[in-house]
């Protein structure tokens, strides 16, 4: 049996153009209030690439779970855009020579035909394009009341400097000390930087994730990286100069043995000693060459060097050597930590490393030290006791001891109790052509000065040269034409901001312009956001955590502060698609092979096609280099659609990580087919009430797994039912209808013209959802297995819900029964009602 039974490419072309011509999915003006759904796809980047069978995973499920809700009645609004701004667009223009808006323009292009080839419903109507004038004039307006607030600067610091990508960074971008884009290690370079002030809203970014529904791990780390600690500032003297410290455990002061400073704490070259000076300056030039992540990270080597100061306890009076070291950041708290390396591991290690003293100011529990016999003698003790060696607090629980240190420090006056955050303010200006400029202009008379509103949008110019100069400035520097403008406040000359904003930009409001795409007044109307929001359901990768997620919550909380949205959080639920994998092949010199290149021998090992030369075989994530990139044109040309689409969803659980198999995808190829041949057309039906309760466990089952996410259960239910109406000889048209209708979301395609042939109206995805009744859930009758020495003998038909005894009388008195136990003894007989009874005998 060949795959053109299915004529899919037909009915794709069939269908999705009367979908089209029918605006069949085009979201209504205002939803009904109690049944509205807004569902978001993290918008796509539209690489060179095209898209790779990892990519529709997320859309697939977004999709099917649209249609249900419109099956279900609810108004949907399901739309597409692209966020297309950025370095990967950038750096393959310069690469090809073509310019980045024919590239992304060509790109965009692209990805629309192949996802639309997937017959996702999106209303195309609401497509948004981050690099369209009429949008990022938009994204230009929301930074200006940014700027109003107080919360866009902008400031010299050190950042992250990509030296290949010739762009800074933020802290979000870096992974292990590299660029997140190239893999480039990332240095630190001082440079003028448009910033903006995430740090004013760290609080209530962490408190407003209470009553999200969202996945626990994602929680975890936006509360990770906002990070907010309690503690006290503690004020120690170094010579005439005060060092101020941060500390979470104001009860371990007695414990601080040495100081640690920032390599950039404006007090390090005033404090370090002559001999010292040019340990510490080789130090400090390496630590530039190191992201903030690098140099906190736990796992590494603790480094560090001596300044030959000595630092005075304001406690005990003691003197203590003063380091610097890479772990501790100038950004981060005051940039100085007192070192308790008995109860902080991260000290211990740079003690012993470096030979410095440790002193236990914490006693553990005995239940702790029992477990744990290492305890202040291979490790630290970091969790709660009680104080010890410590004149003020001693025999103090750490909670008590805690409180008493910190009124006593503010009583002195020598510390006060204060509350920090991981959180950094966000670099947002990039030193790159290809992004929404930023709206202000620079003037030797007034300063910083912000474009009007009526200004916008400040277009970027159409350059023939754009490469990065590397200098720290963007290219857009060297367009004097455009550069050149006059200031809106006194009207001399002035210069245009020639730094761009990040790819983030775009991303972190796109979602309210779906709302009212075409607006020319207003980035959204207010009563479409009211009625609209917020998204029920938002669907993309876990990576985007501190990223995409943390910087939309920003934005959209300061919108609600302007009074310009009406809900707090943006993304009620979130739910991430697990990783789609591919198998790789490599042969033994290391060089990867295709999978056309590949055969499967019977023994299952994977040999290169022609030599025979076995290759190792691995899971790994899809790459170029690898050869296991799969393209979806491949699979939508020999199965079709509504096979992708199925197999996406049956190949595991959607937040899973699962590897895509070609040959696993035939089982779903004989699944549609069957479905083909068995709903051919109304000859093939038959009449009566059909698989009743089936049916109705069938509708209950899809219907909350779709809900619940549950794809490949709610296919496997469908598999199920296929195979009750299959063992008819002529289905019962109310099974069929109801059949076609529960597949319908997860093959849209082969449904529609199943059911148009079986002689109903179009369109089958604007029918209603079937609805269950709790009362036909159970059947009538079942099929009880008989065993005898738990070995299969017969079956028996009773009516659901027979009593054991009865069970157990109906399978004694069976003929194949008493002629198995016949002359034998009956030892005892198991009975599971509804399933099987199994004799016993002897």
């Amino acid at each position: 049996m060949s795959d053109d039974r299915i004529p899919f490419a037909e009915l794709e072309a069939k269908w999705q153009s009367r979908w089209r011509e029918a605006a069949l999915f085009k979201t209504p003006a205002t939803p009904s209030k109690d049944k509205k759904f807004y569902c978001l796809d993290m918008f796509p980047y539209p690489s060179a690439d095209g898209l790779h069978v990892g990519h529709p995973e997320g859309y697939t499920a977004t999709d099917i779970l649209c249609r249900l809700k419109r099956m279900k009645g609810f108004d949907v609004l399901h739309p597409m855009g692209w966020d297309a701004f950025g370095l990967p667009a950038e750096n393959f223009a310069i690469a090809t020579g073509t310019h980045p808006r024919i590239v992304t323009q060509k790109n965009i292009a692209n990805f629309r035909r192949q996802i639309s080839s997937l017959g996702f419903s999106y209303d195309w109507d609401r497509e948004v394009d981050t690099t369209d004038p009429e949008y990022y004039k938009w994204t230009q307006w929301i930074f200006l009341q940014l700027y109003k607030k107080g919360l866009a600067f902008e400031s010299t610091i050190p950042i992250n400097w990509c030296p290949s990508c010739k762009t800074g960074l933020a802290n979000e971008e870096v992974f292990g000390g590299s660029c997140e884009r190239c893999g480039t290690a990332v240095e630190r370079r001082d440079m003028r930087q448009w910033q903006l002030r995430i740090t004013a809203y760290a609080q209530r970014l962490l408190d407003d994730l209470e009553g999200l529904d969202w996945p626990e791990s994602t929680l975890a780390m936006q509360r990770h990286w906002i990070g907010r600690s309690e503690g006290c500032e503690v004020d120690f003297t170094v010579g005439p100069h005060k060092v101020t410290v941060f500390t979470t455990r104001p009860d371990t002061l007695y414990g601080a043995t040495y100081l640690v400073l920032a390599p950039e704490h404006p007090l390090v070259e005033t404090i370090t000693a002559t001999e010292f000076k040019g340990s510490v300056s080789r130090y400090i030039e390496s630590a530039r060459h190191k992201s903030d992540l690098e140099r906190t990270e736990m796992q590494k080597l603790k480094t560090g060097v001596p300044t030959g100061a000595l630092a005075v306890s304001p406690v005990s009076g003691r003197k203590l050597p003063v380091w610097i070291a890479d772990y501790v950041l100038a950004s981060y708290g005051t940039g100085a930590i007192m070192a308790v390396p008995a109860h902080d591991q991260r000290d211990w290690e740079f003690a012993v490393r470096h030979e410095l003293p440790i002193k236990k100011v914490v006693e553990p529990p005995a239940e702790a030290l029992k477990a744990d016999p290492a305890l202040l003698k291979d490790k630290a003790f970091t969790e709660e006791g009680v104080a010890c060696y410590s004149e003020a607090i001693d025999g103090l629980p750490t909670a008590q001891a805690k409180a008493k240190m910190a009124a006593w420090l503010e009583e002195k006056g020598l510390g006060k109790r204060k509350v920090t955050y991981r959180l950094r303010d966000w670099v947002f200006s990039r030193q790159r052509y290809w992004g929404e400029p930023i709206p202000v202009v620079h003037c030797p008379q007034c300063g910083i000065v912000p474009v009007p509103e009526e200004k916008l949008p400040i277009l970027l110019p159409d350059v023939r040269h754009y490469k990065p100069t590397g200098t720290g400035e963007s290219p857009l520097a060297d367009v004097h034409s455009w550069v050149s403008t006059h200031c809106p406040a006194c009207r001399g000359a002035a210069r245009r901001e020639t730094n761009t904003m990040p790819q983030w930009a775009g991303s972190c409001w796109y979602y309210l312009r779906y709302l009212d795409p075409r607006n020319s007044e207003k980035a959204f109307d207010p009563v479409n956001e009211k009625a609209w929001m917020p998204v029920d359901c938002y669907i993309g990768g876990a990576e985007h955590a501190v990223l995409h997620l943390l910087y939309a919550r920003f934005w959209h909380k300061v919108l609600f502060d302007l009074g310009l949205v009406s809900t707090k959080e943006p993304f009620q639920k979130l739910r991430h698609q697990g990783m789609i994998l591919s198998f790789s092949y490599r042969d033994p010199r290391g060089v990867y092979h295709g999978y056309g290149d590949v055969e499967h021998g019977a023994d299952g090992k994977a040999r290169l096609g022609g030599t025979g030369e076995e290759l190792a075989v691995q899971v790994e994530k899809m790459s170029k280099s690898k050869k296991n990139v799969v393209n979806p044109d491949e699979v939508l040309d020999k199965h079709g659609a509504d096979v992708f689409r199925l197999y996406e969803m049956f190949m595991g659980p959607f937040a899973d990580a699962k590897p895509w198999d070609m040959k696993d995808i035939m089982g779903r190829v004989r699944f549609l087919r069957r479905v083909w041949v068995t709903f051919a057309g109304p000859e093939c039906l038959g009449d009566g009430d059909g698989l009743v309760a089936l049916r109705h466990r069938t509708v209950k089952k899809v219907g909350e797994d779709v809900e619940a996410l549950h794809f490949n259960t709610a296919i496997s239910a469908l598999d199920i039912y296929l195979n009750g109406i299959c063992e008819a000889a002529k289905p019962a048209r109310v099974d069929a209808e109801a059949f076609l209708t529960l597949l319908n979301p997860f093959a849209p395609h082969v449904t529609e013209e199943l059911w148009e042939r079986l002689g109903n109206e179009p369109f089958l995805s604007a029918r209603p959802w079937p609805v269950y009744d709790p009362e036909r859930l159970k059947e009538s009758s079942v099929e009880v297995v008989v065993q005898v020495n738990g070995k299969v003998r017969a079956k028996l038909t009773v009516g659901a819900g027979s009593d054991q005894e009865a069970l157990k009388a109906a399978a004694l008195a069976l003929p194949r029964i008493l002629e198995e136990t016949k002359g034998r003894s009956v030892v005892k007989v198991v009975v599971v009602p509804d399933k099987l009874v199994n004799v016993v005998v002897k």
